[in-house]
């Protein structure tokens, strides 16, 4: 383990290291993965403006760390998130009206309108993300230690940001991944700030991939801002961790060029020179300009994405009928069969909201 951040790509997107084969297909998927997730973000932003989503965790600058880790996944693996994973929906296949109905709450979402700015779904293989942050951290070793003991091929990966580092529930969980041998992957997306508290400020470690050593696993630290790297090196821990029952914790270096969330604002806590220069890092451009230097894009390629993708989401956004789902589902999925008392208080609450008789 060393301070060396792996990376492939250059900021102008030359490959300066080998990293296994990817088809062009999967390449262009993860390219329009990236696209659509900055695009689908910025309306959550807007749409949250307009006062017709309640808050949401902007992704800019790091959709790179989140696709290029979703694509390193098998169908049948599971994803651990936060509530800061949008580009991993996207890369997942979650529809784009899924995910807008769940922001806004609206009768048609998947989880009723509860909580703020999370997703989970099993259709996806992806668990509700919690709101506190590192307590899925032991839920997805728990998970994979369940697999192992099943023997089936399948790894559980969690995605957290740098804050969670500094969390009792991260310790505890990997240093439990390290003792019964699980096969789990942890992707800290170290974005360099725990909403408004700087990194250098969280630890006195050089990094968050160095603590691997502390609980016998593998670590690696990584270029979050390159999505072949990310990938490589995600790859390479999925597999161990499914052939041999070895988990990792990587650390991806990117960051957050937007708010903690709607209801923050960045420019109290760090400046825009900063923000400008991370900026130049740009995840989105740097892939654009590895897949044009392969011959695989052009401009012309580029200029139609973007606007059958914008078309695409916005035709979604103007279906998006904000309608809350009803009073009674607050007591729905709280048991299998729903006993006496609980009946007893729908119908209370039947009478509260629509009347007796």
């Amino acid at each position: 383990m060393t301070g060396q951040v792996y990376s492939v790509l250059t900021a102008d997107g030359e490959a300066v290291v080998e990293y296994p084969e990817i088809t062009k297909e999967k390449l262009l998927r993860m390219y329009k993965d990236m696209v659509l997730s900055r695009i689908v973000d910025d309306w959550l932003v807007r749409l949250q403006r307009a006062g017709k989503v309640f808050i949401h965790a902007p992704i800019k600058g790091q959709e790179a760390s989140m696709v290029g880790v979703v694509h390193a996944l098998t169908d049948d693996d599971w994803l651990f998130p936060t509530y800061r994973e949008l580009g991993a929906y996207i890369a997942r296949g979650v529809p784009v009206e899924v995910i807008l109905n769940r922001w806004a709450a609206t009768s048609r979402d998947i989880l009723k309108g509860r909580d703020l700015s999370i997703f989970g779904d099993r259709r996806f293989k992806i668990v509700p993300a919690p709101v506190p942050v590192a307590t899925h951290i032991p839920i997805t070793v728990g998970f994979a230690y369940a697999a192992k003991m099943r023997r089936e091929k399948i790894v559980a990966l969690a995605l957290f940001g740098d804050g969670a580092s500094s969390k009792g529930d991260f310790h505890e969980g990997i240093n439990m991944a390290g003792v019964l041998k699980v096969p789990a992957v942890f992707v800290c997306q170290n974005n360099q700030y725990a909403i408004s508290l700087p990194f250098k400020r969280q630890t006195a470690a050089e990094s968050i991939a160095v603590r691997a050593i502390a609980y016998g696993i593998k670590g690696d630290l990584i270029d979050g801002n390159d999505i072949l790297a990310v990938y490589t090196k995600t790859s390479e821990a999925v597999e161990n961790a499914r052939n041999n029952n070895e988990p990792a914790l990587l650390e991806l270096r990117t960051y957050r060029l937007g708010p903690h969330s709607t209801a923050d604002d960045p420019g109290r806590y760090r400046n825009d020179k900063e923000a400008e220069e991370w900026m130049q890092r740009d995840p989105i451009t740097r892939f654009r300009k590895y897949l044009e230097r392969m011959g695989l894009w052009g401009e012309e390629d580029d200029k139609k994405l973007h606007e059958e993708l914008t078309s695409y989401v916005k035709e979604r956004v103007d279906k998006l009928v904000i309608e809350s789902p009803k009073p009674e589902t607050i007591l729905d999925d709280v048991y299998a069969v729903r006993p006496w008392h609980l009946e007893e208080e729908l119908q209370e609450l039947l009478d509260l909201v629509y009347g007796s008789g």
